[in-house]
């Protein structure tokens, strides 16, 4: 009997599994029949060349418009060259060596196949060069493509669409199907879902999109459910441990910070507060994102949680991503308090306490008074970066983590940290910039309460976003030269941001048209020589020793710096009032929330900010329609949800860094929202009667098919 668990090899040859497995990384009968196809094309219904992105693996279906053999210009020998359409658009294709005969022979003028290759662009034209094809014939007598729906895999190099349906073919003639269904009937009737071997068989064999809709909705609800019942019982097992209760203490640090705040806490700054008061004082550990716009006064929020701790007598910990923000966190958090951080010095407040930051880079006298501090109590709030959670840091009561952008975090250390406790569990409160849709929060962050601060305090000025299209209007980049200059002579500072820092060697690429992402070094260079000759420029990048890069942050902190060329570095936190203007140099190779938090370190003080966006990219692609939707808003969860239309959504379980593939290959967060939020409830239910799964072992067997041990691993720890 074939089950899931069999081995490709023996039922598809050794050719073929290899071919499988280093594509795909497929290697059972459950990976290759859960390998599900992206999308179906109805046979003689051609694909839409004109959405085809850059740089995409893609699969086309198109009619041959021209095909021709010529002779190479640059070397010995022929090519072939041919142009497909879908009617209304062109592709171009490029063929050498032997496959350009075959190429000259079959693919004549009018006739249909299918196409796959990564697309490029040569000359402005789209193109595939030395794509596979497989021409649509009505004598491949037994073939797959006499379907009237064509399955189209997520396929690569290895292995392309056409050969994965017929494998799937192949496999399913001999499959001997699904002994027992892991969803209980009863639960399966109530939902009205098919069962599970009807699902694998319809969704790779459909005969109408009727059978396609209700065979993904059952595959769905396999993934939300797995996906839900993973974090019902990571949320169950999170209250196994009691968190210290810090009640709040009238007359305390907390009082007096709030009585000397030179401005009033915005609504939703008092509303998240409460909620993070409310879940400090139990004993149940606080887990608790919080979300909000850059510039919306998270930081705020966490001081405010962070000086109750410290009322009830206990530590906090803060971590940042980097040593520079880390550095950053502990100036503005010092300032932020005044005497009030000045603990045992003279002038100090009475209730004071004191920051310390401790980071990898600290010489060993500061490292040892560090450690002094954490270990005796007399640091009530700890900043740092991964260092903090290292096993020689001894806290003497650590009550109140806070992670800060913790999508740059591993998973293991906040795990790690959270666990500090030997007989209590700290609370935890997660902070991103990064607006999050709520499919995802209920999903990545199923384990999570959620707030969201989406209003801005008063004083933060407007930020203005244009598109700087090199390309059409090149002179439009002297204009955004001349307006840096601009801002420098009234007194302010710019930003310019690069893809890369310049001392690697540029990643290649197949379309020889394509130049290397700019750098920072090279930008600096040609700025200080050029356009921005005269002005003090200086450099910063992750590579930089620690020192330097918090030299460097200081000196523009100061306005000693006029202009800072950075990686994306400067991403997150970096706190300059007087930066008025960015630049953000290929804007195009940047995500859409990524830049939009880019632009967040520009208007944070009383003149208006300004972001360009520089790019090449010609009008009408599908990218420069993402630039002007960042042009267009400043809505952080507006570009969130378009951030999510656009990525691929099978990465969101975090497969990139658990260093996985991700368990959602149907399910779709931007559509699926009620499946999740019903599965959510569902599960709930289930692990509330049933912890462990035990009287459920189809449920059991589900969560760990559809989530690995290294994924469910990832989920608990995140």
């Amino acid at each position: 009997m074939i089950s899931f668990d069999d081995k490709l090899q023996p039922l598809l040859g050794k050719k073929t599994a290899d071919a499988l497995e280093t594509g795909l990384g497929l290697t059972t009968v459950g990976d290759l029949l859960r390998h599900y196809p992206r999308r179906y094309d109805e046979r003689g219904k051609l694909t839409d060349i004109r959405s085809l992105e850059i740089d995409e693996h893609v699969t086309v279906q198109a009619e041959v418009r021209k095909c021709q053999k010529r002779q190479m210009k640059a070397r010995r020998g022929q090519m072939t060259e041919a142009v497909i359409t879908d009617g209304t658009s062109e592709l171009h294709l490029v063929f050498f060596g032997k496959p350009a005969f075959v190429a000259e022979q079959e693919l004549l003028p009018g006739t249909r196949a299918l196409f796959a290759g990564k697309v490029g662009r040569y000359r402005q034209n789209l193109q595939l060069v030395h794509p596979a094809f497989e021409v649509l014939t009505a004598e491949q007598d037994g073939s797959s493509f006499l379907q009237a729906f064509l399955p189209v895999y997520p396929a690569s190099q290895h292995i392309n669409t056409w050969n994965i349906a017929n494998c799937v073919k192949q496999l399913l003639e001999i499959w001997d199907g699904v002994p027992e269904d892991p969803l209980p009937e009863d639960f399966r009737l109530e939902q009205g879902l098919i069962g599970l071997e009807d699902a694998l068989r319809s969704i790779h064999r459909p005969e109408s999109w009727a059978q396609i809709s209700v065979a993904q909705l059952r595959l769905k609800w396999d993934e939300a459910l797995a996906v839900q019942l993973a974090l019902a019982q990571r949320r169950k097992a999170s209250t196994a441990r009691p968190a210290p209760a810090c009640a709040r203490r009238s007359g305390g640090i907390l009082d007096a910070f709030d009585a000397r705040l030179p401005f009033t806490l915005t609504a939703g700054q008092v509303e998240v507060g409460e909620q993070v008061a409310s879940d400090l004082e139990s004993t149940v550990p606080m887990n608790r994102l919080l979300q909000g716009e850059v510039g919306s006064g998270k930081t705020m929020v966490a001081l405010r949680a962070m000086l109750q701790a410290v009322d009830a007598g206990r530590q906090s910990a803060m971590l940042a991503p980097t040593e520079v923000l880390a550095a950053q966190h502990a100036r503005s958090l010092t300032e932020m308090l005044g005497d009030l951080a000045q603990a045992g010095q003279l002038g100090g407040a009475e209730d004071a306490t004191r920051v310390t930051l401790l980071t990898g880079s600290m010489n060993t006298a500061q490292r040892r008074q560090a450690l002094l501090d954490i270990v005796t109590g007399e640091a009530g709030i700890v900043v740092g970066t991964h260092a903090i959670i290292q096993e020689k840091v001894e806290f003497h009561s650590l009550g109140l983590v806070v992670v800060d952008e913790q999508h740059r975090f591993g998973v293991e250390q906040r795990a790690a940290l959270s666990a500090r406790g030997e007989r209590e569990n700290p609370h935890v409160l997660v902070m991103t910039a990064t607006p999050i849709p709520r499919t995802v929060a209920m999903t990545v962050y199923g384990d999570l309460e959620v707030s969201a601060l989406r209003e801005l305090p008063g004083g933060r000025s407007p930020i203005k976003t244009s598109v700087v299209p090199v390309r059409e209007k090149p002179a439009w980049l002297d204009r955004a030269f001349a307006r840096v200059r601009e801002e420098v002579a009234k007194g302010h500072q710019a930003y310019f941001v690069c893809p890369r820092i310049g001392d690697e060697e540029p990643a290649k690429s197949e379309d020889e048209d394509k130049r290397p992402a700019l750098s920072v070094i090279d930008v600096a260079t040609m700025l200080a020589q050029g356009p921005l000759r005269g002005l003090r420029i200086e450099i910063l990048h992750g590579r930089m020793p620690p020192d330097e890069k918090d030299a460097v942050m200081r000196a523009f902190a100061a306005n000693e710096v006029h202009v800072l060329v950075a990686t994306t570095v400067i991403e997150v936190g970096v706190n300059v009032p007087n930066a008025t203007v960015m630049a953000i140099m290929d804007a195009d190779r940047f995500g859409v929330s990524q830049l939009h938090q880019l632009r967040g370190r520009v208007g944070r003080g009383s003149a208006p900010g300004l972001c360009l966006l520089v790019t090449e990219m010609p009008e009408m692609t599908a990218t420069m329609e993402r630039l002007r939707a960042v042009e267009s808003t400043l809505d952080g969860f507006e570009l969130a949800q378009l951030d999510l239309e656009l990525r691929r959504e099978g990465d969101i379980l975090g497969a990139a860094q658990s260093g996985r593939r991700s368990g959602l290959k149907m399910l779709s967060l931007l559509r699926d929202e009620d499946i999740i939020a019903d599965a959510r409830t569902a599960a709930q239910q289930v692990v509330d009667a049933d912890p462990d799964l035990a009287e459920h072992p189809g449920l059991a067997g589900m969560v760990a098919t559809l989530l690995t041990e290294e994924r469910a691993d990832f989920l608990e720890k995140t």
